[in-house]
């Protein structure tokens, strides 16, 4: 089978290296790649600047399907979905693993998504869509505090600001209306927040294993919203049909719906998920894998990946045999570049990945890299690199990730140590 991967980042990476140890996979070409995903694949473009083709270029895209003849395109980032990227090769007659645009909506429109599960009697948020700033503070006196705005539209997982600071939710609000946006205010959601990844053919749904990602940049849950900062899975203290019931409630009830509606839904669908005291609701859908939950997701699958990718992007999940899980237990770290995120620093040198890969079950994840033209590693994003680690307990996995980390060398850099601690130590976050 040959394979064209789209993307950049560590989710990127972690879906290289799974499709690569498939051994139905005969080749692997990425567009644009990273240096990391180079080591794994054929990546189109310069090997130092990677710069080739536009992975929001829907043409491009299916084009370089074409010329490489592949069986299969997955689209990593949320961007060429909403661009129409999957539309593109579909239409070349190319199995692509992705949403058509209008179906990636549900995460290009916050407010789309809240339509869509209204109609499918999904339970979420109750949600007000603001355009005006009289509007922002109508809905921000009717929810009160915690305030949650977010921005409607594609923010990279930095759009949503949840305070108690009226000010505060004002200023982000109006910053998005100035710009042309649209906000959208929510009822808070209480609880710990887990994310389950639903791989769906248009028809069937089949859940891969539920993380918990950490969202603020520092130590308990200090500073900032940030992409992510690391991820663990499996939850020891999640209910035990958790999935069960968030398939049952949510994911399909929302294909069907996206069905219904004539836009099937072919991809990931991502459901980020609050545990709330009245039960499971929805915070929000994304149409893709999530990072850096798909580091320690993909990392405990057993079952080869390519085939089951396949199986979506034609319409045969019902056929296949239930997934494969390692008992092992996943962790990664988010290594950040210095003033990440705000204005993170690029361009210093990084050392010690091979160092932290001689650790048992250790694997490093690259998002944020590039090459100079010696063939120096260098930072060149906000979340540089993915450490990510197996253990057979939390405890092991988290200490062999960390022992990773330690190893790898970044001027300025910074990452959190609280990754997966609490669940770690037994703690049960139900009960928080």
């Amino acid at each position: 089978m040959i394979i064209l991967l789209v993307g950049t980042g560590a989710r990127e990476h972690a879906l290289a290296r799974a499709l690569s140890l498939d051994p139905a996979v005969s080749q692997l070409h990425a567009a644009p790649g990273n240096p990391g995903i180079a080591t794994l694949a054929t990546v189109d473009g310069d090997p130092v600047t990677l710069h080739g083709v536009d992975a929001t270029d829907p043409v491009a895209v299916a084009s370089l399907a074409g010329a490489v003849k592949a069986d299969l395109v997955v689209v990593g980032p949320e961007a060429p979905l909403v661009a129409g990227v999957a539309d593109a090769v579909r239409g070349a007659g190319i199995p692509v693993f992705g949403p058509s645009g209008k179906a990636a909506m549900l995460e290009g429109s916050k407010a789309f998504a809240k339509e869509v599960m209204a109609a499918a009697d999904v339970p979420t948020a109750e949600p007000r869509v603001c355009r005006t700033s009289s509007e922002l503070e109508e809905a921000l006196d009717t929810f009160g505090a915690p305030h949650v705005v977010k921005d409607d539209g594609l923010a990279a997982g930095k759009g949503v600001v949840v305070t108690s600071d009226r000010r505060e939710a004002i200023e982000h609000g109006e910053a998005i209306i100035d710009a042309g946006g649209v906000v959208v205010i929510e009822d808070f959601l209480d609880g710990p927040e887990v994310s389950l990844f639903c791989l769906c053919d248009g028809e069937t749904v089949v859940p891969l294993q539920p993380a918990q990602d950490f969202k603020r940049a520092y130590d308990a849950d200090a500073g900032p919203n940030t992409g992510g900062m690391g991820a663990y899975s499996p939850l020891p203290w999640a209910p035990a049909d958790l999935v069960d019931e968030v398939v049952r409630t949510v994911a399909q009830p929302t294909v069907d719906e996206m069905a219904r509606r004539g836009t099937p839904f072919v991809g990931v669908l991502y459901c980020g998920l609050a545990l709330t005291s009245k039960g499971t609701r929805v915070v929000e859908f994304n149409a893709r894998f999530g990072d850096p939950e798909t580091q320690v997701v993909l990392a405990r699958l057993a079952t080869p990946l390519a085939g089951v990718l396949l199986a979506a992007a034609e319409g045969r999940l019902a056929d296949l045999p239930p997934l494969a899980w390692r008992d092992d237990a996943a962790v990664t770290v988010v290594v950040a570049a210095q003033n990440y995120p705000d204005a993170p620093r690029k361009g210093d040198e990084i050392t010690g990945i091979d160092e932290a890969e001689q650790i048992d079950t250790v694997h490093v994840l690259h998002a944020g890299t590039a090459l100079d033209h010696r063939g120096t590693l260098l930072s060149n994003g906000g979340r540089v690199l993915s450490v990510t680690a197996l253990g057979a307990t939390l405890d092991e996995a988290r200490e062999r990730a960390y022992q990773g980390v330690d190893r790898i060398v970044l001027p300025g850099s910074h990452h959190r140590r609280d990754i997966a601690a609490r669940a770690a130590a037994g703690e049960n976050l139900l009960e928080a």
